[in-house]
């Protein structure tokens, strides 16, 4: 198994220097932590708790992202040189767990107890029903969403290598570069109303899921003559509308989020450290009628890809000082400025352990910088999940999976 490039090949260096999304993660939780877990969930017994330790024992070392945490002045990834397996890879039984949300409110909440090890941990689950979950978990100061798919994939895959091909880099263009510019010069301006998610930020977190076949979805993108991402995005969009109406019979207007988008090119699949891109886009929720929803959304969509938004992205970071590039970054996915990230990541194919391969994934992250709630769209070969993460005192807003079910199925029957 040779996955030892952080970037290069060779043995890895003592540190690395950490970017300017990663500088931003770290502004934006003070020096805390932000918690990025990767979910996969299994029917059937679980796992030995020593077989599982005995694999992340046997790969972690040749896994880079692995093998680092930030330094105490967070300037540098520094690395570790002895990773404490007993400390790194844990057991719980969540028997009463049937939908995965008390397993998510323990990763999202629980410190990690690694002393001062990697910023990583593997959980083994013990589930509702006999069924059991495979959780990597990570911080979004060290990994993003994709890079953490890869790393649990590294250290827990019976084939490490069977996750989704990296993002291919492109020229960036013109548009894309001006569309970068105005996302920066808006979120410098005034607060933007988002009367269903402004407010202060309470105490605790919560998770909920919701799956579905990929098909529906992107059955629907055909119909509509658009994306699974267009797809997505809309019945969010008619969900948040149907929630707010119900809660205070006033349609909610447009709302700005932000939508990260992996830059991990092939090479840097297990390296440390953060490789997103980040656009605004609009969510028309004040459109009652789905298909105009979608056109709305659709358009936003191809101005992102037509501009090579990503890569034009990728290039204004990577040609701004670092310091600047987190105040920013941070800046750019603040409460004052969008409701929510929403993401969407693809793990591939199922993650494969010891022969039993998993059901459905999920992948999400805590919230920081006045944000109170996170989406993720966790597309696993032929399973969607969707997960919100919401503040505690988000009223209501654990109905939002089933509003989106119900908003994809009125989306099919248009």
């Amino acid at each position: 198994m040779r996955l030892t490039r952080p970037g290069t090949d060779g043995p890895l260096p003592p540190t690395l220097p950490m970017g300017a999304a990663d500088l931003a993660y770290r502004r934006a939780v003070r020096g805390g932590a932000l918690p990025l877990p990767v979910v996969f969930v299994f029917d059937g017994p679980a796992p030995a708790l020593d077989t599982v330790r005995a694999r992340v024992a046997e790969r972690a070392p040749h896994v880079p992202a692995a093998n680092y945490r930030p330094s105490r002045e967070g300037k540098v990834f520094r690395r570790v040189d002895r990773i404490a397996v007993e400390r790194h890879v844990r057991e719980v039984r969540l028997t009463g767990d049937t939908d995965c949300t008390a397993t998510g409110r323990l990763l999202l909440s629980r410190p990690m107890s690694v002393a001062d090890g990697p910023l990583w941990e593997v959980w083994l689950v013990h589930g509702a029903g006999g069924g059991h979950a495979l959780c990597y978990r990570t911080d979004h100061r060290l990994q993003d969403g994709m890079g953490a798919v890869y790393a649990a994939r590294a250290l827990l895959d019976d084939d490490p290598a069977s996750g989704p091909p990296a993002q291919a880099l492109a020229r960036p263009a013109p548009r894309g570069v001006a569309g970068v510019l105005g996302d920066v010069l808006r979120s410098l301006g005034r607060p933007v109303a988002k009367p269903g998610f402004d407010g202060p930020v309470g105490p605790g977190l919560r998770v909920c899921h919701a799956t579905t076949p990929l098909a529906r979805l992107r059955a629907a993108g055909r119909v509509q003559g658009g994306s699974v991402n267009d797809v997505y995005l809309t019945a969010l969009s008619h969900a948040v509308r149907t929630w707010h109406l119900k809660a205070t019979g006033e349609t909610h207007p447009p709302l700005p989020v932000a939508v990260p988008m992996s830059v991990r090119a092939p090479g840097e699949e297990y390296a440390p450290g953060n490789r997103i891109a980040l656009a605004h886009v609009v969510l028309p929720c004040d459109e009652a009628v789905p298909q105009r929803a979608f056109r709305r959304v659709r358009q936003s969509t191809e101005r992102l890809r037509e501009g090579r938004r990503r890569d034009s992205f990728r290039l204004l970071l990577a040609a701004t000082p670092r310091p600047v590039g987190a105040r920013l970054g941070v800046r750019l996915v603040t409460g004052t400025v969008v409701a929510a990230p929403v993401s969407r990541v693809d793990v591939g194919a199922p993650l494969v352990h010891r022969g039993a391969a998993s059901r459905w994934s999920a992948a999400y992250t805590g919230t920081a910088a006045g944000i109170r709630c996170m989406v993720t769209l966790t597309s696993q070969q032929d399973v969607a999940c969707l997960t919100v993460v919401h503040d505690e005192t988000l009223a209501g807003a654990e109905e939002l999976p089933d509003l989106w079910l119900a908003a994809l199925l009125e989306l099919e029957r248009s």
